[in-house]
Protein backbone atom coordinates (compact mmCIF):
# COMPACT_ATOMS: atom_id res chain seq x y z
CA UNK A 1 0.00 0.00 0.00
CA UNK A 2 2.65 2.43 0.99
CA UNK A 3 3.82 1.39 -2.75
CA UNK A 4 0.85 2.81 -4.40
CA UNK A 5 0.40 5.82 -2.14
CA UNK A 6 3.94 6.91 -3.41
CA UNK A 7 3.07 6.42 -6.69
CA UNK A 8 0.09 7.89 -6.30
CA UNK A 9 1.86 11.16 -5.03
CA UNK A 10 4.06 10.85 -7.60
CA UNK A 11 1.28 11.16 -10.11
CA UNK A 12 -0.77 14.17 -8.18
CA UNK A 13 2.61 15.98 -8.01
CA UNK A 14 2.91 15.55 -12.24
CA UNK A 15 -0.56 16.34 -12.64
CA UNK A 16 -1.71 18.98 -10.54
CA UNK A 17 1.60 20.41 -9.31
CA UNK A 18 4.45 20.95 -12.18
CA UNK A 19 2.04 22.26 -14.85
CA UNK A 20 1.32 25.24 -12.83
CA UNK A 21 5.00 25.93 -12.74
CA UNK A 22 6.22 24.65 -15.82
CA UNK A 23 3.51 27.15 -18.01
CA UNK A 24 4.97 29.78 -16.05
CA UNK A 25 8.66 29.18 -16.69
CA UNK A 26 10.81 32.15 -18.04
CA UNK A 27 12.98 29.92 -20.39
CA UNK A 28 9.85 27.69 -22.19
CA UNK A 29 9.33 30.79 -24.81
CA UNK A 30 12.96 31.35 -25.30
CA UNK A 31 13.67 27.45 -25.98
CA UNK A 32 9.96 26.35 -27.19
CA UNK A 33 10.72 23.14 -28.94
CA UNK A 34 12.51 22.02 -25.39
CA UNK A 35 9.29 23.79 -23.88
CA UNK A 36 7.06 20.80 -26.17
CA UNK A 37 9.35 17.98 -24.90
CA UNK A 38 8.63 18.74 -21.35
CA UNK A 39 5.19 18.90 -21.78
CA UNK A 40 4.82 15.62 -23.35
CA UNK A 41 7.46 13.90 -21.04
CA UNK A 42 5.39 15.46 -18.37
CA UNK A 43 1.71 13.85 -19.90
CA UNK A 44 3.70 10.42 -20.34
CA UNK A 45 5.00 10.79 -16.39
CA UNK A 46 1.39 11.36 -14.94
CA UNK A 47 -0.14 7.91 -17.40
CA UNK A 48 3.19 6.03 -16.00
CA UNK A 49 2.76 6.82 -12.64
CA UNK A 50 -1.24 6.34 -12.37
CA UNK A 51 -0.94 2.86 -14.13
CA UNK A 52 1.81 1.66 -11.58
CA UNK A 53 -0.20 3.47 -8.80
CA UNK A 54 -3.43 1.30 -10.02
CA UNK A 55 -1.69 -1.98 -10.45
CA UNK A 56 -0.23 -1.58 -6.85
CA UNK A 57 -3.27 -0.82 -5.39
CA UNK A 58 -5.43 -3.30 -6.61
CA UNK A 59 -2.34 -6.52 -7.22
CA UNK A 60 -2.26 -8.85 -3.95
CA UNK A 61 0.76 -8.54 -1.64
CA UNK A 62 2.67 -11.40 -2.76
CA UNK A 63 3.19 -9.80 -6.49
CA UNK A 64 3.27 -6.42 -5.38
CA UNK A 65 5.99 -7.20 -3.30
CA UNK A 66 7.80 -8.96 -6.21
CA UNK A 67 8.26 -5.54 -8.21
CA UNK A 68 8.75 -5.28 -12.07
CA UNK A 69 8.81 -9.03 -11.08
CA UNK A 70 5.27 -9.66 -10.00
CA UNK A 71 3.94 -7.34 -13.02
CA UNK A 72 6.17 -9.69 -15.89
CA UNK A 73 4.69 -13.05 -13.66
CA UNK A 74 0.96 -11.61 -13.46
CA UNK A 75 1.09 -11.16 -17.37
CA UNK A 76 2.54 -14.73 -17.89
CA UNK A 77 5.44 -13.90 -19.35
CA UNK A 78 7.89 -15.57 -16.42
CA UNK A 79 6.95 -19.61 -15.76
CA UNK A 80 7.06 -20.18 -11.96
CA UNK A 81 7.49 -16.79 -10.49
CA UNK A 82 6.61 -15.76 -7.07
CA UNK A 83 3.53 -14.95 -6.18
CA UNK A 84 0.79 -16.41 -7.80
CA UNK A 85 -2.30 -15.06 -6.56
CA UNK A 86 -5.70 -16.07 -7.15
CA UNK A 87 -6.75 -15.39 -11.60
CA UNK A 88 -9.58 -12.80 -10.58
CA UNK A 89 -7.02 -10.84 -8.66
CA UNK A 90 -5.04 -10.80 -11.58
CA UNK A 91 -7.24 -9.85 -13.98
CA UNK A 92 -8.50 -7.06 -12.01
CA UNK A 93 -5.04 -6.03 -11.45
CA UNK A 94 -4.14 -5.74 -15.16
CA UNK A 95 -7.27 -4.35 -16.58
CA UNK A 96 -7.83 -1.78 -14.45
CA UNK A 97 -4.26 0.03 -14.97
CA UNK A 98 -4.61 -1.37 -19.12
CA UNK A 99 -7.57 0.87 -18.99
CA UNK A 100 -5.79 3.88 -17.97
CA UNK A 101 -3.38 3.48 -20.63
CA UNK A 102 -5.34 3.01 -23.43
CA UNK A 103 -7.66 5.58 -22.42
CA UNK A 104 -5.28 8.31 -23.93
CA UNK A 105 -4.75 5.99 -27.03
CA UNK A 106 -8.29 5.21 -27.75
CA UNK A 107 -8.91 9.34 -27.22
CA UNK A 108 -6.12 10.28 -29.77
CA UNK A 109 -7.50 7.85 -32.30
CA UNK A 110 -10.64 9.03 -31.89
CA UNK A 111 -9.38 12.98 -32.38
CA UNK A 112 -7.09 11.63 -35.38
CA UNK A 113 -10.27 10.56 -37.19
CA UNK A 114 -12.59 13.43 -36.18
CA UNK A 115 -9.69 16.16 -37.23
CA UNK A 116 -9.25 13.76 -40.71
CA UNK A 117 -12.79 14.33 -41.24
CA UNK A 118 -13.05 17.87 -40.44
CA UNK A 119 -9.68 18.72 -42.69
CA UNK A 120 -11.79 16.61 -45.67
CA UNK A 121 -14.80 18.52 -45.41
CA UNK A 122 -12.77 21.80 -45.44
CA UNK A 123 -10.61 20.27 -48.42
CA UNK A 124 -13.70 19.45 -50.47
CA UNK A 125 -14.86 23.08 -49.82
CA UNK A 126 -11.86 24.72 -50.47
CA UNK A 127 -12.14 23.00 -54.36
CA UNK A 128 -15.89 24.97 -54.81
CA UNK A 129 -14.62 28.19 -53.37
CA UNK A 130 -10.90 28.61 -53.81
CA UNK A 131 -8.50 29.61 -56.60
CA UNK A 132 -5.10 28.00 -56.59
CA UNK A 133 -2.25 30.54 -56.68
CA UNK A 134 0.53 28.58 -58.09
CA UNK A 135 3.52 31.42 -57.12
CA UNK A 136 2.81 31.49 -53.52
CA UNK A 137 1.72 27.17 -53.73
CA UNK A 138 -1.51 28.33 -52.20
CA UNK A 139 -5.23 28.60 -52.14
CA UNK A 140 -6.63 31.80 -52.57
CA UNK A 141 -10.09 32.44 -50.96
CA UNK A 142 -11.95 35.00 -51.88
CA UNK A 143 -13.41 36.76 -47.98
CA UNK A 144 -12.34 40.09 -46.92
CA UNK A 145 -11.11 39.27 -43.42
CA UNK A 146 -7.30 38.61 -43.57
CA UNK A 147 -6.45 35.34 -42.44
CA UNK A 148 -3.39 32.57 -43.98
CA UNK A 149 -3.67 29.31 -42.49
CA UNK A 150 -2.50 26.03 -43.52
CA UNK A 151 -4.65 22.05 -43.20
CA UNK A 152 -1.98 19.52 -42.29
CA UNK A 153 -2.08 16.58 -43.20
CA UNK A 154 -1.48 14.30 -46.20
CA UNK A 155 -3.34 16.87 -48.06
CA UNK A 156 -2.24 19.75 -46.73
CA UNK A 157 -2.97 23.18 -48.27
CA UNK A 158 -1.67 26.35 -47.50
CA UNK A 159 -4.97 28.93 -47.58
CA UNK A 160 -4.59 32.92 -48.37
CA UNK A 161 -7.92 35.35 -48.19
CA UNK A 162 -8.39 37.68 -50.50
CA UNK A 163 -8.13 40.51 -47.71
CA UNK A 164 -4.54 39.21 -46.89
CA UNK A 165 -3.48 39.35 -50.18
CA UNK A 166 -4.97 43.58 -49.91
CA UNK A 167 -3.26 44.02 -47.09
CA UNK A 168 -0.19 42.01 -47.03
CA UNK A 169 3.06 43.29 -48.58
CA UNK A 170 4.57 40.74 -50.74
CA UNK A 171 7.47 40.69 -48.08
CA UNK A 172 4.67 39.97 -45.30
CA UNK A 173 3.24 37.48 -47.50
CA UNK A 174 6.33 35.22 -47.64
CA UNK A 175 7.09 35.57 -44.16
CA UNK A 176 3.19 34.26 -42.93
CA UNK A 177 3.70 31.39 -45.58
CA UNK A 178 7.00 29.92 -44.28
CA UNK A 179 5.23 30.42 -40.80
CA UNK A 180 2.84 27.98 -42.39
CA UNK A 181 5.03 25.85 -43.69
CA UNK A 182 7.06 25.06 -40.57
CA UNK A 183 3.20 23.70 -39.20
CA UNK A 184 3.45 21.13 -42.09
CA UNK A 185 7.16 20.75 -42.38
CA UNK A 186 7.18 19.91 -38.53
CA UNK A 187 3.77 18.11 -38.27
CA UNK A 188 3.16 19.99 -35.71
CA UNK A 189 -0.92 19.28 -35.69
CA UNK A 190 0.43 15.72 -34.31
CA UNK A 191 1.49 17.99 -30.88
CA UNK A 192 -2.19 19.22 -31.02
CA UNK A 193 -3.58 15.79 -31.06
CA UNK A 194 -1.58 14.26 -28.25
CA UNK A 195 -2.19 17.22 -26.02
CA UNK A 196 -5.50 17.03 -27.13
CA UNK A 197 -6.41 13.42 -26.81
CA UNK A 198 -4.53 13.51 -23.16
CA UNK A 199 -7.45 16.35 -22.21
CA UNK A 200 -10.03 14.68 -23.22
CA UNK A 201 -8.53 11.44 -21.31
CA UNK A 202 -8.24 13.04 -18.51
CA UNK A 203 -11.05 16.28 -18.34
CA UNK A 204 -10.42 18.54 -14.99
CA UNK A 205 -6.99 17.47 -14.72
CA UNK A 206 -4.88 20.63 -14.54
CA UNK A 207 -2.03 19.36 -16.70
CA UNK A 208 -4.86 18.10 -19.18
CA UNK A 209 -5.69 22.03 -19.47
CA UNK A 210 -2.23 23.73 -19.38
CA UNK A 211 -0.60 21.01 -21.74
CA UNK A 212 -3.12 21.68 -24.53
CA UNK A 213 -3.16 25.80 -23.89
CA UNK A 214 0.69 25.91 -24.16
CA UNK A 215 1.32 23.41 -26.37
CA UNK A 216 -1.03 25.54 -29.11
CA UNK A 217 0.99 28.43 -28.14
CA UNK A 218 4.82 26.92 -28.11
CA UNK A 219 4.21 25.46 -31.90
CA UNK A 220 3.22 28.73 -32.92
CA UNK A 221 6.11 30.21 -31.66
CA UNK A 222 8.31 27.50 -33.58
CA UNK A 223 6.92 28.24 -36.95
CA UNK A 224 7.65 31.91 -35.62
CA UNK A 225 11.45 31.11 -34.99
CA UNK A 226 11.60 29.58 -38.66
CA UNK A 227 9.90 32.31 -40.45
CA UNK A 228 12.89 34.71 -38.84
CA UNK A 229 15.40 32.33 -40.22
CA UNK A 230 14.58 34.04 -43.31
CA UNK A 231 12.60 37.49 -42.11
CA UNK A 232 13.29 39.81 -40.29
CA UNK A 233 11.48 40.49 -37.22
CA UNK A 234 9.31 44.02 -38.22
CA UNK A 235 8.07 42.25 -41.19
CA UNK A 236 6.92 39.26 -39.38
CA UNK A 237 5.48 41.08 -36.64
CA UNK A 238 3.55 43.55 -38.85
CA UNK A 239 2.04 40.40 -40.67
CA UNK A 240 1.07 38.82 -37.94
CA UNK A 241 -0.87 42.09 -36.30
CA UNK A 242 -2.32 42.22 -39.72
CA UNK A 243 -3.96 38.87 -39.74
CA UNK A 244 -4.37 38.43 -36.39
CA UNK A 245 -8.35 38.98 -36.43
CA UNK A 246 -8.76 37.04 -39.14
CA UNK A 247 -10.76 33.69 -38.32
CA UNK A 248 -9.53 30.12 -39.17
CA UNK A 249 -10.91 26.81 -38.97
CA UNK A 250 -10.45 24.90 -35.57
CA UNK A 251 -8.71 21.73 -37.31
CA UNK A 252 -6.29 24.92 -39.64
CA UNK A 253 -3.20 26.14 -38.08
CA UNK A 254 -3.21 29.91 -39.01
CA UNK A 255 -0.25 32.99 -38.59
CA UNK A 256 -2.89 35.32 -36.21
CA UNK A 257 -2.56 32.02 -34.17
CA UNK A 258 -2.54 31.55 -30.56
CA UNK A 259 -1.51 34.29 -28.02
CA UNK A 260 -0.51 36.78 -30.85
CA UNK A 261 -0.29 39.36 -28.43
CA UNK A 262 2.16 37.50 -26.54
CA UNK A 263 4.07 36.21 -29.99
CA UNK A 264 4.26 39.60 -31.17
CA UNK A 265 5.85 40.76 -27.58
CA UNK A 266 8.24 37.79 -28.09
CA UNK A 267 9.15 38.34 -32.00
CA UNK A 268 10.08 42.53 -31.59
CA UNK A 269 11.79 41.79 -28.57
CA UNK A 270 14.51 38.82 -28.55
CA UNK A 271 15.52 36.92 -25.72
CA UNK A 272 18.86 34.73 -25.31
CA UNK A 273 18.40 31.37 -25.20
CA UNK A 274 18.41 29.34 -22.00
CA UNK A 275 21.83 28.71 -20.88
CA UNK A 276 23.44 25.23 -21.62
CA UNK A 277 22.69 24.27 -18.05
CA UNK A 278 19.25 24.80 -18.58
CA UNK A 279 19.12 22.93 -21.08
CA UNK A 280 20.52 19.85 -20.33
CA UNK A 281 18.68 20.19 -17.06
CA UNK A 282 15.09 19.99 -18.53
CA UNK A 283 15.94 17.18 -21.05
CA UNK A 284 17.28 15.08 -17.60
CA UNK A 285 14.44 15.76 -15.81
CA UNK A 286 11.99 14.94 -19.04
CA UNK A 287 13.92 11.47 -19.56
CA UNK A 288 14.00 10.54 -16.00
CA UNK A 289 10.36 12.17 -14.68
CA UNK A 290 8.70 8.79 -16.42
CA UNK A 291 12.05 6.48 -14.97
CA UNK A 292 11.32 7.05 -11.17
CA UNK A 293 7.72 5.36 -10.59
CA UNK A 294 9.34 2.85 -12.38
CA UNK A 295 12.10 2.32 -9.94
CA UNK A 296 9.87 3.00 -7.31
CA UNK A 297 7.62 0.51 -8.83
CA UNK A 298 10.34 -2.23 -9.17
CA UNK A 299 11.73 -1.97 -5.15
CA UNK A 300 10.66 -3.73 -2.39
Amino acid sequence: MSTAAVLAGYAVVAGALVPSLLSRAKWAHRAPVLAVLAWQGLMVTFVVATVLAVYHLLLSEEHAHDGLVGLISACGLIVGAPGTGTASDTVLALTAPAAVAVLPLGWLVRCAWQARRARQRHLDLLVLVGEPAPEYDATVVDHTAPAVYCLPGRRCRVVITQGALDVLSEEQLRAVLEHERAHIDGRHHVLHLLAEAFSRAFPGLPLGRHAKEQTALLVEMIADDHALRSHRREVLASAMYEVAAGRVPPVALGAGGTGALIRLRRVLTPQPRPHRATRLGVVAATVAAPLLPLLVACGH
